[in-house]
């Protein structure tokens, strides 16, 4: 569908031009284009291998939660590059359209399947602590006390490195917005659309009502050109 839609896009753009020439001059709506169908086809393959290696009990539930996020976002992104060049009534964007509401609620689905798949499995790793005596127990505690600082350090390195990874690949895909005044192109803003799974919170702390809104929303990136 979104093939046919480039098609359509092209032939209805480029007037005289050739092909080669209507991408050339449109090189940036091009690159945002061709990245987010490349995401789209790379996000599938990983479910797919995540799957498998959960199936083999050698892979993470995990694995398939992030990879169901960015195929969903992937196809946001390319469903937004499409409209930006797409007449509004064309069938073919409508289908395309249609196709991401299918993407979105398939992935969903996987979302559910493997969160009611997680608590199973963390329904059978009950722990038992009553054979321990009072000293062994506050030792497990203690020692449980200093895994729990470690992960939170690791967790907090972990997002920093997230941030900075995700701002390389806008760089690198291209994703900005043109200004009306001529100044120099800036990154896109990113409206916040899809749900991602809540991150751990150190005990104790509660966070602000703002801070929990955004950290609720798993962001997709419009392309502007």
């Amino acid at each position: 569908t979104s093939t046919h839609l480039q098609k359509e896009i092209v032939e209805g753009g480029r007037g005289a031009a050739t092909p080669q020439e209507f991408y050339a001059k449109n090189s940036c709506w091009t690159e945002g284009l061709i990245s987010a169908s490349k995401a789209v086809g790379w996000g599938a393959t990983q479910l797919v291998e995540s799957a498998d290696k959960v199936v083999l009990h050698t892979g993470k539930y995990e694995e398939l939660i992030v990879c169901s996020h960015e195929i969903a976002a992937s196809t946001a992104q390319l469903v937004a590059a499409s409209k930006v060049k797409a007449e509004k009534h064309s069938k073919n964007l409508s289908k395309l359209q249609e196709c991401s509401r299918t993407v979105n609620e398939k992935a969903a689905n996987v979302m559910a399947s493997t969160k009611s798949g997680q608590e199973q499995v963390e329904e059978k790793d009950t722990m038992d602590f009553s054979g321990l005596s009072l000293i062994k127990l506050k030792k497990e505690e203690m020692e449980t006390q200093v895994k729990v600082l470690e992960l939170e350090k690791t967790l907090e390195n972990e997002r920093l490195r997230l941030g900075e990874l995700r701002r390389q690949h806008y760089a690198l895909a291209g994703l900005y917005t043109e200004n009306t005044d001529g100044k120099k192109p800036t990154i896109a803003r990113k409206p916040a659309s899809l749900q991602r799974p809540a991150m751990a919170q150190k005990p104790g702390q509660s966070k602000p009502d703002s801070e929990l809104a955004q950290d609720g929303v798993y962001q997709a990136h419009v392309v502007n050109f």
